[in-house]
């Protein structure tokens, strides 16, 4: 009889060496799939700050997904950094912690979640599009990229 993974979703630093590790992971990824001008990482360090809130989902006590909430003027907040390690795709970790990344946005009282991802990522952009996602052109200060696609959606409290 398989035992059930035991799941948890927090609020963590990114600076521990287990998620340093699964970052470096989801960027070396990234550039597999799309070209550096396409790659718009934010670093552990640059992750670790009062405008971003880094949530990570753990299974079994092992690092195995996480996204963040990134904040900007005028009421708009950016989802960032969404990833589900391999081993663990499949358990409906990132619709969690996208789930908790809209709860924060709206009660943080943003108007407006963005997001830029790549073209080649297809199980990403169809989580973003089941969330209420809609494409649209660039947003914030993302130059227009054929590898990139733009998302928004409204947040309502």
């Amino acid at each position: 009889m398989e035992q059930e993974t035991t799941v948890s979703i927090k609020v963590e630093t990114p600076l521990s060496d287990d998620m340093r590790e699964m970052i470096s992971e989801l960027s070396t990824l990234l550039l597999s799939l799309s070209s550096e001008e396409a790659c718009h990482h934010l670093t552990a360090e640059q992750m670790a700050n009062e405008r971003t809130t880094v949530f990570v989902a753990r299974a079994d006590g092992k690092v195995a997904a996480c996204g963040a909430l990134y904040r900007h003027e005028n009421k708009v907040a950016e989802v960032k950094r969404m990833y589900t390690r391999p081993g663990f795709q499949g358990l409906g970790l990132g619709r969690k912690i996208l789930k908790e990344v809209i709860h924060l946005a709206e009660e943080e009282g943003f108007s407006e979640l963005v997001l830029e991802t790549g073209v080649n990522f297809k199980p990403a952009r169809s989580l973003y599009e089941s969330a209420g996602f809609k494409k649209c052109g660039p947003v914030l200060d993302y130059p227009e990229h054929p590898e990139s696609v733009f998302y928004s959606r409204p947040v309502t409290a």
